[in-house]
C-alpha cells in the first residue's frame, strides 16, 4: 500500500530541486540493493528489456566482439540486440535448465577473445540461477567487460556487483523490488549521458519501494524469499510435482518452473482456471520451455508462506479440474 501510495503522490518537475532529493534518496536505495558505491547507478524509464539494451548500447561498438550466453529466452533476446546492433556476436550455448561453470567460461573467454560478456544472473524462463563469483575477475583477467541481467533475482537472492567484481548490473523495477513496472534500475560506468523528462510517479513508487527493502533489510529479504522458495518446493514435491532445474543449488528463490506431468492433458488450461476464478496468473514456459513447464513466481511482497499456502490450494484445485474435465 505504502507503494501504491508514493506512485499517487503529486507531480513534480524533473527539474526541481525536490525531484532531485527524491532522486537521490533512489540512487543510495539503489546503490544498496546492487550492493556498489558505484556512481553511476541510476533508473532509466522502460522495462528490464529497455536496460538490455541500454547496457548493449553503452559497452559494446558496431563491429565489437561481444560473447553472449545463452541457456534461455534472456540470452538469447541479448544475441538479437547484439546482432541487429551489428557487433561481431559469438555464443556459449546451453539447454535450458543449464549453467555455466568457471571453466566453461574461461574456455570461451579465450576462444573467442570477446570485448564484452553477457550472462543471465536469473534466466526465468527456465528458473536457472547462474553463479557468478569470480567470474567478473575472470573476464578482467581476459580484458573484457561483462554485463549481467538480474531482472528476477535482484533483491530475492545474494548479489553483490562490487564484491564480485561486475561491470554493468540491471534488472527490473516489478519483480523482487515489488514497485510498479515502467522503470529500470541499473549501474554501470556509460559513455554518454542523456537527461530527458523522468516518470516521476514511478520514481516515488522505487524509491518508496527501496525504503520498504531497507527496512527489512536485504539480507533478511534474501532469507524471506529462499525460506518461502523451499516451503513452495516441498508443497509441489507433496502434490507429486517435479521441479524443471534438479539441482536446488540452481533454482532460483524467485521464479519456479514446474514440469509439466506427461499426458497432461491441456497445460494451458491450468493458467486459464486460475485466471478465470481467481485472478491469479501464473505462466507457461518462454521460447524453449514452452509446452514443458508452468513458471511461478513469488517475489516481493509475494514471497510469504501464508501466499504459497493460498496458491497450492488453489493450483491443485485447478490441475484436479483440468483432469477431470478431459477424462
Amino acid at each position: 500500500m505504502r507503494i501504491y501510495n508514493a506512485s499517487a503522490m503529486s507531480l513534480l518537475g524533473h527539474l526541481q530541486a525536490d525531484f532531485h532529493h527524491i532522486m537521490d534518496e533512489t540512487k543510495a536505495g539503489l546503490k544498496y540493493v546492487f550492493q556498489t558505491n558505484n556512481d553511476y547507478t541510476l533508473a532509466i524509464t522502460g522495462a528490464g528489456h529497455a536496460a538490455m539494451e541500454a547496457s548493449i548500447m553503452n559497452l559494446v561498438e558496431r563491429g565489437e566482439r561481444i560473447l553472449v550466453c545463452v541457456n534461455g529466452m534472456w540470452g538469447s533476446r541479448a544475441r538479437e540486440i547484439a546482432e541487429r546492433q551489428g557487433c561481431d556476436v559469438r555464443v556459449l550455448e546451453k539447454s535450458p535448465g543449464g549453467y555455466y561453470t568457471y571453466d566453461e567460461i574461461e574456455q570461451g573467454l579465450k576462444e573467442h577473445k570477446p570485448s564484452v560478456l553477457f550472462i543471465v544472473h536469473s534466466e526465468s524462463s527456465s528458473g536457472i540461477c547462474q553463479p557468478m563469483d569470480g567470474i567478473g575477475a575472470l573476464c578482467h583477467k581476459h580484458n573484457c567487460l561483462i554485463i549481467v541481467d538480474t531482472v528476477a533475482s535482484l533483491g530475492g537472492t545474494p548479489f553483490l556487483t562490487d564484491e564480485w567484481d561486475l561491470d554493468c548490473v540491471y534488472t527490473g523495477s516489478q519483480k523482487c523490488l515489488g514497485a510498479p513496472p515502467g522503470i529500470a534500475p541499473i549501474t554501470f560506468s556509460p559513455r554518454a549521458m542523456y537527461h530527458h523528462t523522468a516518470a516521476i510517479n514511478l520514481v516515488y513508487a522505487l524509491r518508496e519501494s527501496l525504503a520498504l527493502l531497507s527496512e527489512e533489510g536485504l539480507e533478511n529479504s534474501w532469507k524471506r524469499h529462499n525460506n518461502t522458495i523451499e516451503y513452495f518446493w516441498a508443497g509441489l514435491e507433496k502434490m507429486g510435482l517435479e521441479m524443471f532445474v534438479k539441482d536446488k543449488a540452481h533454482r532460483l528463490p524467485t521464479v519456479t518452473s514446474i514440469k509439466i506431468p506427461e499426458g497432461f492433458p491441456d497445460w494451458k488450461a491450468v493458467p486459464d482456471y486460475l485466471m478465470k476464478n481467481y485472478k491469479l496468473e501464473i505462466v507457461g514456459g518462454m521460447g524453449p520451455t514452452v509446452g514443458k513447464v508452468w513458471r511461478v513466481g513469488f517475489m516481493g511482497h509475494n514471497s510469504y508462506t501464508e501466499k504459497v499456502d493460498q496458491f497450492l490450494r488453489l493450483f491443485k484445485e485447478a490441475i484436479e479440474s483440468v483432469t477431470k474435465g478431459h477424462s
